[in-house]
């Protein structure tokens, strides 16, 4: 056989797509599809355009909890966990690390963390209140070993999607590099109200906004899982085996 000959593969796609066409010669051309696609602002499947922001948190809450992750719900002021009520000002100012630092606190006692990665940029004020926890600092990059045996990691995140129950992270201040939040056993997340957006259209706008939208992502709808073909699942197998979430709003 010439070097100009097709080779047999190459035969053999051409008479199987020729006998496709054959077969196909007498039927209708199919229609033009459909480019009538959700975009931002348009709400999600499960929530009108003009949702409130409780309904998002709400949703998001739900969703997050579906998949098996943990949530704890903080009010957005000097207040404390969800279920309380303040009339301070600076409740309504947004100064609320201090409810963050008592949820990290809580959260971390319960689950008997004692060494924590910390991310650059991470707000110092959400560990204030947390006691007997040494933190660990990715400066200069930790290994994969040195992550594999510490307690958990904290993170900030850039946004949050109800519709999906989804956690994005870009890399940005208080986030990380991408194996902070999947080597580690634990992973503790901090999400405010204002991140959060109603579907991926959304989400994919304000990280376009953003200048972020080009950037490494972490897309974590709970924690890491898989199902082998009887359905038995597993978690922590390609990431954290806990995902915990305070929702902050």
């Amino acid at each position: 056989m010439s070097r100009t000959d097709p080779l047999p593969s190459e035969d053999a796609r051409a008479e199987v797509l020729a006998r496709v066409r054959a077969a196909l010669v007498d039927r209708p051309a199919a229609p033009p599809a459909s480019r009538d696609y959700r975009t931002a602002g348009g709400g999600s499947p499960s929530l009108p355009a003009d949702a409130p922001q409780e309904a998002l948190l709400e949703l998001l809450a739900g969703r997050l909890v579906d998949y098996h992750a943990l949530v704890r719900r903080v009010l957005a002021g000097p207040a404390g966990l969800a279920g309380q009520t303040s009339d301070r000002k600076d409740a309504k100012d947004g100064n609320d690390d201090g409810d963050i630092a008592a949820a990290v606190a809580d959260a971390l006692a319960q689950r008997g963390a004692r060494r924590l990665v910390r991310p650059s940029g991470l707000p110092g004020g959400w560990l204030a209140a947390a006691r007997g926890i040494e933190t660990v600092d990715d400066e200069p990059p930790l290994t994969a070993t040195d992550l594999d045996v510490v307690d958990g990691v904290l993170t900030g995140c850039a946004l949050a999607i109800a519709e999906t129950g989804t956690v994005v992270l870009d890399g940005g201040p208080g986030q990380g590099r991408r194996a902070l939040s999947l080597v580690p056993d634990y992973h503790l997340v901090v999400v405010r109200a204002d991140q959060v957006v109603a579907g991926v259209p959304d989400a994919l706008a304000r990280l376009r906004a953003a200048g972020r939208a080009t950037r490494p992502l972490t897309w974590i709808s709970g924690p890491s899982a898989t199902s082998d073909i009887e359905l038995h699942r597993v978690e922590g197998v390609h990431g954290p085996r806990t995902l915990e979430v305070v929702l902050v709003g």
